[in-house]
């Protein structure tokens, strides 16, 4: 039987006191043992950020990487070990900034992973510059005269590109984010959630202006249907709205499926490494099709 102190790490916590990113931890935390998922069946990875501490504070597998590269890293790990849970943790200046290019190619690839995102429209780690999100028109500690330019619409944008799981979550709402994590840990496929967490430190808002606006999707809301779902992800100021937005009724293949199921079934960890005459051979069958392909250009007159 898995419990919340299984999970329990060692490590100073470094986050403000009072930060909304303790609602996320604990709705992770709750979110595991609700599967019964145990430690050394997950592996946590993240980049650079407030939001990339919190795989210090659960004992567990994890991997810290550099700012914005969270995802490559994730993607190979969840395809050399499948038997692994993987979860990325990030906030919207790693994964939408620095990692803008990684979270669109993660949509096209559809690795077997859950994105977790800590949207707080700032850079916290950094001292409160725009980010991503941050609003137009919004005043910074960089930004004196405020943002000049429009927020990315993460949830659209993978709405728009076939993410298969789409939502969105508050952190002072751990009930409701422990629900989204459960889904969106048990869903075949990339399973994104950008989540709500208001820094108290350098946001522009506070926690109440959130919660005053934020409101869950309604029990007849269809996250089938891709257009209804994108109208919703656009949705932002007097009503926030929260939930699954989006679900694909049938998910495209995963990322590295099709080469486990004609080359090789179950973790390529297992594999030992290739005699050097294995090597050798696939070394000549990539030297064969160079020269039949400087042949084939010669015989089309292509220099």
């Amino acid at each position: 039987m898995v419990e919340l102190d299984d999970y329990q790490s060692d490590a100073e916590n470094q986050w403000c006191p009072g930060c909304p990113n303790f609602g996320i931890l604990k709705a992770m935390k709750n979110a595991l043992v609700a599967l019964a998922k145990r430690p050394d069946e997950i592996c946590l990875v993240s980049g650079i950020g407030q939001a990339a501490k919190l795989p210090h504070y659960l004992r567990c597998n994890f991997f810290n990487g550099l700012h914005g590269r969270a995802l490559p890293v994730a993607t190979a790990i969840s395809v050399v070990s499948p038997q692994l849970t993987t979860i990325v943790v990030t906030g919207d200046g790693d994964c939408y900034g620095e990692g803008g290019n990684h979270f669109l190619h993660t949509f096209r690839r559809n690795p077997n992973l859950t994105l977790i995102v800590h949207n707080n429209q700032t850079y916290g780690l950094t001292k409160g510059q725009a980010s991503p999100t941050t609003d137009s028109g919004e005043k910074t500690r960089l930004q004196f005269e405020g943002v000049t330019i429009s927020p990315l619409q993460p949830l659209a944008l993978a709405i728009l590109h076939d993410c298969p799981f789409v939502a969105r979550g508050f952190a002072g709402d751990i009930t409701h984010l422990t629900e989204l994590f459960v889904a969106a840990i048990q869903f075949r496929g990339l399973a994104y959630v950008d989540v709500i967490q208001p820094c108290i430190t350098w946001g522009t808002h506070s926690v109440s202006w959130y919660r005053d606006r934020i409101y869950r999707l309604p029990q007849d809301y269809d996250p089938h249907d891709k257009y209804a779902a994108m109208k919703k992800a656009t949705e932002w100021g007097d009503r926030i709205p929260t939930g699954v937005f989006y679900q694909m009724d049938e998910p495209p293949q995963l990322f590295g499926e099709y080469f486990r199921a004609n080359s090789y079934e179950g973790a390529l960890t297992a594999l030992k490494f290739p005699s050097r005459g294995a090597i050798a051979e696939l070394l000549g069958q990539f030297k064969t099709a160079k020269q039949r392909g400087e042949m084939d250009r010669q015989g089309r007159g292509v220099v």
